[in-house]
């Protein structure tokens, strides 16, 4: 039988009873060890460490109640079953023997049928005790290896997916996810130009899954903005890149923030996020609603990477979260929701908005639903971080100097490409120049946003007069910019040797009219508010600048010295 061959202990005081069970156990095949009493069965147990044990309740020296509780302890957590061999019927004596330990009862005499069918199910269950054991220890081994790799895995996933949050000055927030890996994360970095770029996504689900998408959405976000693309292409390849590589049940509701404080311009796309919040130092408050579909839902061909513009002025405030804010619930079940928290921004000052909302829904006793993610941003001149090093590396041997690249891009070009991160690739083969390369990038932007702007889409910066204005001008300037079916842009990069080192020229011009130069200067000069600030800051951080005389295009010059050259 497949039970038989058990090593089995027959604890009994009576000569007879033993010869009895002996000669039963044998005869099915199982080796059989005698002890008198309960102390020798523990030192026997101890010593050969049976299967089963068959226990006489009443025994000398150490009674059979006593003899088993040692024998579980000794057995720990492997399953030894006891049977205990009794004429005993009182149920005092029956309940004595289940509380030390007894798994069974066999009464004498002795029936040989009954004695197997014991053994039989005691054996199934030691045998699945067994299994269950060598099972949980599997598990257990499985689950401390899943642990390490994790937390390898996190320390990655931290590096990559949230390197930028950590340390920004004027930025706070709060991440309480629901497992090791958060579904949530906090993108920030730096433009070339001194902007800001702020990525707040939710991913769906929680723990692991939920962070995959993290690592190639974080790659693509720090590597572009590195590189000077706009927010309109980062949102365009993150969409299509989690498009590819997500399955079609998983998606990354997201909110991108353009932080422009050189041109007091806030720019943001929001796509299945809860409302954020543009709090004015006046006491407006103004909603960051959700105009778009998730990131990866859409087909490229479908997707719109329109941005809202916001005027913004130093010390305004932003105040942005997940959904698992929203959905945080009380003993009641009641969800936090977003009245409450319209009502704290109502009361809240201007300095305790983040406590305030951290302690309302600490208050709340909520249980976390989802990923938690609370952010601040103050908006002033703290708010700047180290520009991401640029990715590109110079050609080898010496800068190539000497020469010069143009090209024009025509109506089409303007509506579909952005030209300024190859620009920018080509400027940076010249290593002196790795130093000036936020300076020219920001120059660079400026004078190709003008020719667009003015010159070939023939827009009024006097729109941006006020709030209302501002945000008419950029709606006016998408809706032209859509339809454009002619004009140009031209650009031209010419770089000479000096006596001195050297000198990189850019120029731009376009199609549009032209205007009166000298007219143009002194008005967008005396300009104040939401608009002239391009060309002051083009003159601060150039060389030299030039318009020329038709007012169609401009110029400006970088120079550096031999000294630079020397140490390049």
């Amino acid at each position: 039988m497949a039970y038989a061959g058990l090593s089995i202990l027959v604890a009994d005081d009576s000569p007879s009873d033993q010869l009895i069970l002996s000669a039963l156990l044998e005869r099915c095949g199982h080796r059989v060890l005698i002890a008198a009493n309960g102390e020798e069965a523990v030192a026997l147990f101890r010593e050969e460490h049976p299967q089963i044990v068959l226990m006489d309740a009443q025994m000398p020296i150490m009674d059979g109640f006593q003899a088993a509780r040692e024998i579980k302890r000794l057995a720990g957590d492997e399953l030894v079953p006891i049977i205990f061999l009794t004429s005993l019927v009182e149920n005092e004596a029956l309940v004595n023997a289940l509380g030390a330990g007894g798994d069974d009862f066999l009464s004498k005499p002795y029936n040989p049928i009954v004695l197997d069918a014991k053994i039989q199910a005691m054996n199934r269950l030691r045998v699945l005790q067994t299994t269950v054991l060598q099972q949980r220890d599997l598990i257990a081994r499985q689950h401390h290896q899943l642990l390490n790799e994790q937390r390898l895995a996190k320390q990655i996933f931290d590096k990559v997916a949230h390197s930028g949050c950590p340390n920004v000055p004027g930025i706070r927030y709060r991440q309480s996810p629901l497992a090791l890996f958060n579904g949530d994360l906090l993108l920030v970095a730096q433009t070339p130009t001194g902007a800001l770029h702020v990525l707040l996504g939710d991913f769906t689900g929680h723990g692991l899954p939920a962070a995959v998408g993290a690592m190639p959405l974080a790659e693509t976000f720090y590597g572009m903005t590195s590189k000077g693309y706009s927010s309109a292409d980062i949102l365009c390849e993150l969409n299509g890149k989690l498009g590819r590589i997500l399955p079609v049940e998983m998606f990354c509701c997201a909110m991108l923030l353009e932080i422009d404080l050189q041109h007091q311009l806030l720019k943001v796309w929001s796509g299945g996020m809860p409302a954020g919040f543009l709090l004015s130092r006046n006491g407006q408050r103004h909603e960051l609603v959700s105009r778009h579909l998730p990131l990866g839902v859409l087909e490229s061909a479908k997707f719109d990477s329109c941005f809202e513009a916001c005027p913004i002025m130093p010390g305004d405030r932003l105040v942005l979260l997940s959904d698992g804010v929203l959905e945080t619930r009380n003993a009641q079940g009641e969800p936090f929701g977003m009245g409450r928290l319209r009502a704290i921004l109502d009361c809240a000052h201007d300095s305790g908005f983040f406590d305030t909302i951290q302690q309302a829904l600490l208050d709340f006793h909520g249980q976390a639903q989802d990923d938690l993610s609370l952010v601040e941003i103050v908006l002033d001149e703290a708010l700047r971080l180290a520009p991401l090093a640029y990715s590109s590396a110079p050609l080898p041997g010496a800068s190539p100097l000497d020469w010069s690249v143009g090209f024009e891009l025509g109506a089409e070009a303007l509506r579909t490409f952005n030209p300024l991160p190859l620009l920018l690739q080509l400027i940076l083969q010249v290593r002196e120049l790795a130093d000036q390369a936020g300076a020219i990038y920001t120059v660079l932007a400026e004078l190709y946003s003008n020719a667009l702007e003015y010159g070939v889409l023939e827009m009024d910066s006097t729109i941006k007069c006020d709030a209302e204005g501002f945000g008419h001008y950029y709606a006016l300037r998408h809706q032209r910019l859509h339809a454009l079916t002619q004009g140009f842009v031209g650009i031209e990069l010419r770089f000479r040797r000096t006596p001195t080192g050297g000198v990189l020229k850019i120029t731009i011009r376009d199609s549009g009219a032209g205007f009166d130069v000298d007219r143009i200067i002194t008005k967008r000069c005396s300009l104040l508010g939401l608009r002239g600030r391009g060309l002051k800051l083009v003159r601060q951080l150039c060389t030299r600048f030039e318009w020329q005389p038709d007012g169609r295009g401009l110029s400006a010059e970088f120079d550096w010295s031999c000294d630079t050259l020397t140490e390049g």
